[in-house]
């Protein structure tokens, strides 16, 4: 199976297993907010990392799926809070109306907040694993969203904005944590899952996440609203720095090769490890 059809895959068997979680509880008048803050697209490039390094480590589709379900909560939270008018002041996501403007900024305060509780719930189901197992990746987890990833990284972005400048090594500790994070965690879940050392595939997902970042930016620049589904441009607009106000343009593009080159060398001990390997390519070649 080539990349494009097991990302399609991933997407389909990640999707089901969210539509039955979420019709399996109720969220009462939240339950249209939140199916639009995690089923409205995406290229769910998350989950098809914590299925491709479960595969890698035997473990079975039925375990590995609410890991995969789990990451995919977490990003789409924080993308919902992340559009607020406090934050980014997005309308459009994926080409679609935010969830404050679909609905109101209190709707998507509660929706990001009911996602991370259903993340957390998924990861305790029985099914995933053994006891230890299920701690294990609960407080991974809460690690990489919270104090030491996700949210740590958004404070350090918002304090460099207020600030107006930040050099290479600051946009590369914020974007580690702000994006690098959590895609770190989903190319460690399959070997969690698994009892086993995640340290291998930590190294591959933390360049391939600086690669996703710069690859970001410059789609920012260079890229088209139509295909990104977003407003371009904002960080131009608003002076912000960024990988390719510092670097260039082709600098920029150079250093998203040569991470993508070390998420690569980080694969050695792995066989059969070809669709991470198209998977790192693609993080440089999209366009959305």
């Amino acid at each position: 199976m080539g990349f494009a059809n097991a990302l399609q895959k991933a997407r389909i068997d990640v999707e089901t297993c969210l539509t039955r979680e979420i019709e399996n509880r109720d969220f009462g008048p939240l339950a249209a907010p939140i199916t639009h803050g995690v089923l409205n697209g995406g290229k769910r490039l998350r989950a098809f990392l914590v299925l491709e390094a479960a595969r890698l480590h035997d473990v079975s589709l039925g375990r590995a799926l609410f890991a995969a379900a789990a990451i995919e909560c977490i990003h789409a939270y924080s993308l919902v809070h992340d559009d607020l008018p406090c934050m980014d002041d997005d309308d459009l996501r994926r080409g679609q109306p935010t969830v404050h403007i679909k609905w109101d900024e209190a709707t998507a305060v509660l929706v990001g907040d009911g996602l991370q509780s259903l993340a957390f719930e998924m990861l305790t189901d029985i099914s995933v694993g053994a006891a230890d197992i299920r701690c294990d990746l609960v407080q991974s987890l809460a690690k990489a969203s919270g104090s030491e990833g996700m949210v740590l990284g958004q404070a350090l972005d918002i304090a460099a904005e207020a600030v107006g400048t930040a050099d290479v090594d600051q946009i590369l500790a914020i974007q580690s944590a702000k994006t690098g994070a959590l895609i770190q965690w989903s190319a460690e879940a399959g070997a969690r899952l698994a009892g086993e050392d995640p340290s291998a595939l930590g190294i591959y997902a933390k360049h391939l996440g600086l690669a996703f970042q710069i690859q970001d930016d410059i789609i920012d620049v260079e890229g088209s609203e139509a295909e990104a589904g977003k407003r371009l441009k904002k960080d131009e607009d608003a002076g912000k720095a960024t990988f390719v106000t510092l670097l260039g343009l082709e600098g920029a593009k150079a250093r998203a090769r040569s991470e993508v080159d070390a998420a690569l060398s980080a694969l050695d001990p792995y066989q059969g490890a070809e669709l991470l390997i198209e998977l790192a390519e693609f993080v440089i070649s999209r366009r959305m």
